[in-house]
C-alpha cells in the first residue's frame, strides 16, 4: 500500500472504532482487518499503529483540534498525530491527494486548525494535567489516592506502548530452547527480569506467526500476569479453580505450574470466550483442564462448596492497569463503570470463597491501579468473611521481593509490567457469617 492507501485505511479504521464506542478497539480492529484480508501484514501494523497513535494521544490532539470548525473528525486526528509527530504540513497534506485509495483533499477548514500545528509537539505545557496524562478528568481523585505525589511520574511511563511479553510453555520446552526457536523465527527476545518464564520482545514483531507459536513452546502473556499466576502458587495433583477465565490465558500457566497432574476448572460467564480457550489449550497441550459456564440459577457452585486447593479470582475491572495496550479504554471508562464494578467484584469475591477449602488459598487479582478496586475490595471482604486471613504469597517463583507479601501492585513505572493488583488469602476454620 502507498502511504496515502495507508493513512486513507487507518482513518477509515479509526471511524470504526469511534462507531462502536462500548466496544474495545482490538475487537474492532480485528473485525474490520478481517474483512479487509487483502490488507498484507506489514501494512496492518503501520495503519494500526498510525490508529493507536491518535488513541493513546486523543485527549492531547483534541485539544490541539479544540477551536476546529465542526470538531475533531477522524481525517483531522490522524493528520495532527503526524503533524505533531515531526511530519511536515506539506507531506501530510500531500497524503490527501484524492488519488486512488487516498482521501479527498483536505477542506479549507481543516487546514486551517492542521496547518499552525507544524513543528509543535504532542504535549503542551497549557495542558490540563488530565489532558496531558491521558486520563478522564473525573479519575484525578482516584488517581490521586492510588499514586499521591508520583501520580504524574506513575502516568507518564503509561504514554507509550506496551512490550511484547512472551510466557515460556514448560509443558512443552525450556527458556534456552524457546530463545532458540524464536531465534529460529527471526524473533528477538530477552529474559525477563521478574518471571523466570517470560521473555520479553523489542518492538513489533509478528509473533503469532512463527512456528514457534503455532507449535506451542511460547504464549503472549504480560509479566504481571504472570506474577499473578505465580502467587497462585498451584501445584501438581492439586484441585484448582480459575473462576474469571476468559479465553484462558492464566489457565494455560496454572496447567504449567501444576504439569498438567490434577485438575483445573475453568469458568467464564461467557461461553465465546471459554469457546475461544479451547484452541489455546490444545496448542499448549494443556490436558488436565475442564471448562464450565456459569450461568443464573446454576447450582454448580453451591455443590462444590469447599472442595478447591485453589481459587484464582481474576475479577472484571476498570483495565487502567493496560492502558499502554489499550488506551482506547481510557476514553471508554465512566465513573458509572466503576461504581458498577466494585459491586460486581465484592459478589464475585464472595461467591467465589465458598468454593476454598479449609486451608486453600485465594488469589484476588485485577489489572487495575484503584485501590478502590484493589485493596478497598479485600478490606471489605475481610470484614464480611472471619474465615478467611491474608496469608503470605510464598512459593518459589516469585521474585524474593514479593513472597512476603501478601498483596502486591505492579505498575509499568516501578516494574515494567502493566499494573496489576494481587492479594492472597487463606482460608481458616472459623465459622462464617452466612451468606446471602
Amino acid at each position: 500500500m502507498t502511504p496515502a492507501a495507508r493513512l486513507s485505511t487507518a482513518i477509515d479504521l479509526l471511524c470504526a472504532i469511534e462507531n462502536a464506542p462500548r466496544r474495545p478497539a482490538d475487537a474492532t480492529a480485528n473485525a474490520f482487518f478481517r474483512e479487509r484480508r487483502y490488507i498484507g501484514g506489514g501494512d496492518r501494523r503501520v495503519v494500526s499503529g498510525r490508529v493507536w497513535d491518535v488513541l493513546r494521544g486523543w485527549r492531547r490532539l483534541h485539544w490541539h483540534l479544540r477551536d476546529m470548525e465542526g470538531g475533531a473528525s477522524p481525517r483531522a486526528l490522524c493528520a495532527a498525530s503526524l503533524l505533531l509527530a515531526g511530519e511536515s504540513f506539506d507531506v501530510v497534506n500531500g497524503l490527501f491527494s484524492g488519488e486512488r485509495f487516498a482521501q479527498n483533499p483536505l477542506a479549507s477548514r481543516e487546514r486551517a486548525a492542521l496547518m499552525p500545528l507544524e513543528g509543535r509537539s504532542l504535549s503542551d505545557p497549557a495542558m490540563p494535567r488530565a489532558v496531558r496524562l491521558e486520563f478522564p478528568d473525573w479519575l484525578e481523585p482516584y488517581l490521586i489516592a492510588t499514586f499521591g505525589d508520583e501520580l504524574e511520574r506513575e502516568l507518564a511511563a503509561m504514554e507509550g506502548a506496551a512490550p511484547l511479553d512472551l510466557r515460556v510453555n514448560l509443558l512443552k520446552t525450556d527458556c534456552e530452547k524457546a530463545l532458540s526457536a524464536l531465534r529460529q523465527d527471526s524473533l528477538l527476545a530477552r529474559p525477563m527480569a521478574l518471571s523466570p518464564w517470560g521473555l520479553r520482545l523489542d518492538g513489533r514483531q509478528p509473533v503469532t506467526a512463527a512456528a514457534s507459536f503455532r507449535e506451542g513452546l511460547v504464549e503472549i502473556q504480560d509479566e504481571g500476569s504472570q506474577l499473578v499466576v505465580a502467587a497462585v502458587d498451584a501445584k501438581p495433583g492439586e484441585r484448582v479453580l480459575d473462576f474469571c477465565a476468559g479465553a484462558g490465558g492464566k489457565t494455560l500457566a496454572l496447567a504449567m505450574t501444576m504439569h498438567n497432574k490434577g485438575q483445573i476448572v475453568a469458568c467464564d460467564v461467557s461461553a465465546q470466550r471459554l469457546e475461544g480457550a479451547v484452541k489455546r489449550l490444545r496448542r499448549a497441550g494443556a490436558h488436565n483442564v475442564e471448562r464450565h459456564l456459569l450461568v443464573s440459577g446454576d447450582k454448580w457452585v453451591k455443590r462444590r462448596a469447599g472442595s478447591f486447593d485453589r481459587v484464582l479470582v481474576d475479577a472484571p475491572c476498570s483495565g487502567t492497569g493496560t492502558w499502554r495496550r489499550n488506551p482506547d479504554a481510557r476514553i471508554r471508562l465512566t465513573e458509572n463503570d466503576i461504581s458498577e464494578l466494585r459491586v460486581k467484584q465484592a459478589q464475585i469475591l464472595d461467591r467465589a470463597a465458598s468454593l476454598v477449602k479449609p486451608g486453600g488459598r485465594l488469589v484476588y487479582a485485577t489489572c487495575s491501579l484503584l485501590a478502590e478496586e484493589n485493596m478497598a475490595q479485600i478490606d471489605a471482604f475481610l470484614s464480611r468473611r472471619a474465615d478467611f486471613e491474608l496469608a503470605p504469597a510464598g512459593g518459589e517463583v516469585l521474585p524474593e521481593a514479593l513472597r512476603e507479601q501478601s498483596s502486591f501492585s505492579l505498575t509499568p513505572l516501578r516494574n515494567g509490567t502493566d499494573g496489576f493488583f494481587a492479594a492472597v488469602l487463606r482460608r481458616v476454620n472459623v465459622a462464617t457469617t452466612p451468606e446471602t
